[in-house]
């Protein structure tokens, strides 16, 4: 029987079992305090990033929509048996079967009781304009593959929450080289990889690119896209990850064959991987300005976790840490990701910051009373001046504080070894020290 602490990987011809004990994620807090407010959760995020044992830890019952045909039949011919059970039920991979949303929502209405529901899910179903919002009955949270904390790689020496109160870090150290983050960047965050070799990372990765091209998609749409396409289509965001691109630019990648793709269709690949969750791009702020310098707009391109640009690329930890240009990029992927998490714990938005003038900063953080903190991504020690100078440009030359209020924090997340504060205030703090 599989459980979530006995996960068989299987990978192209390669299978192997990796025995885990369920390791706490950021996010079980906020599953466990919306339950105390709400009638039911809805866990989304893109598949094997652990929803299904997330959810396990916070229900007493559970049904899952994809372990047979005659279940998805079952939500048809007899649904209200699939939600009787002790409660918080879990309702996995609920998508299969979108009519128990409003069934579910009607339950909750009846039952006038907190914390009934765990609906979790890997692809958002088809719009369907007699699904309602279920706003005031369920709350979506959204769960994202492993940060360096989760999956046990950070020395968490260093809190969001230190960043904004201490105003000079102690000597906090991380214990990740140059090579430990390759290999991490390569095997991603994916609950199932934790401690596999490399090897079988890789196979499980690219494994994972495969599904999603040829089933996962049409699965979730209904839609048959070219797979070979969608490699095509991956690759090209793979070597744009923590970029701005255009849907003109992916389309002449994809185009390498001389078959010309119209950008349209480019834009209905994107939201096919959005769908999924396996696109999730970061989007950029918007905020007042002190001069008439214009903001751009245009979102960054995030896959589902960084490994995955890895995958679509071929490159493996060594071929990683020789290109740093590249390095750099899955690096600031890898950051995002992690600092999106423990933003999430604090009810925070991440964005991102570019002007006309080039002037750009890699993470802006908006909490919920509009305060916000800049954080620059470096993976070297070499960059971090140059980092400094970006985010006191950006508070000193273009946000306008009097306004929006000054930032609470300003600090580089780097790839380095240890944490300190500037004589300028701005802290700097290693990735793998970093929690939330």
């Amino acid at each position: 029987m599989q459980t979530p602490q006995n996960m068989i990987c299987k990978c192209r011809k390669v299978v192997y079992c990796v025995v885990v004990q369920y390791k706490r994620r950021v996010m079980d807090y906020r599953v466990e305090t919306m339950l105390e407010a709400v009638g039911g959760v809805v866990i989304e995020g893109p598949r094997a990033c652990g929803k299904t044992a997330t959810g396990l830890q916070h229900a007493r019952s559970s049904v899952r929509m994809d372990a047979s045909p005659q279940v998805v039949a079952l939500a048809e011919l007899d649904p209200a048996s699939l939600l009787a059970g002790d409660t918080p039920r879990l309702i996995d991979e609920w998508q299969l079967a979108p009519n128990l949303w409003n069934l579910v929502r009607h339950e909750i209405d009846d039952r006038q009781a907190k914390g009934q529901f765990i609906l979790s899910g890997s692809a958002t179903p088809p719009d369907d304009i007699r699904r309602h919002s279920g706003a005031g009955r369920l709350s979506r949270l959204k769960l994202r593959t492993m940060t360096l904390s989760e999956s046990g790689h950070s020395t968490d020496a260093v809190s969001l929450n230190d960043l904004r109160l201490t105003d000079a870090l102690p000597g906090a150290k991380a214990d990740m080289s140059y090579r430990d983050l390759a290999v991490e960047a390569v095997r991603g965050g994916w609950p199932a990889l934790l401690g596999s070799d490399i090897e079988s990372a890789m196979d499980y990765n690219n494994s994972y690119l495969n599904d999603l091209c040829s089933a996962d998609i049409v699965s979730a749409t209904g839609i048959h896209h070219d797979p070979v396409r969608l490699r095509r289509l991956l690759s090209s965001l793979a070597r744009n990850i923590a970029g701005e691109t255009t849907l003109r630019t992916v389309a002449t990648d994809m185009s390498a064959d001389g078959v010309s793709i119209d950008p349209t269709t480019v834009g209905r690949y994107l939201d096919a991987l959005t769908t999924v969750f396996a696109l999730e791009e970061l989007p950029a702020w918007s905020i007042a300005l002190r001069s008439k310098t214009r903001l751009r707009t245009r979102a960054k391109t995030h896959l589902a976790d960084p490994s995955l640009a890895c995958a679509a690329l071929g490159a493996s930890p060594e071929r990683l840490a020789r290109d740093p240009k590249f390095f750099g990029q899955v690096f600031e992927a890898m950051a995002i990701r992690d600092l999106r998490v423990y933003a999430d714990l604090h009810r925070a938005r991440v964005y991102h910051y570019r002007d006309e003038t080039g002037l750009e900063v890699d993470a802006v953080i908006e909490y919920p009373n509009w305060s916000w903190a800049a954080i620059e991504v470096k993976l070297g020690y070499s960059m971090i001046e140059a980092a400094e100078k970006n985010l006191i440009k950006l508070r000193d030359q273009r946000v306008d504080t009097d306004r929006v209020g000054a930032p609470v924090f300003l600090a580089v997340v780097t790839g380095t070894e240890y944490a300190y504060t500037l004589p300028s205030g701005i802290h700097v703090v290693p990735l793998a020290a970093l929690r939330a």
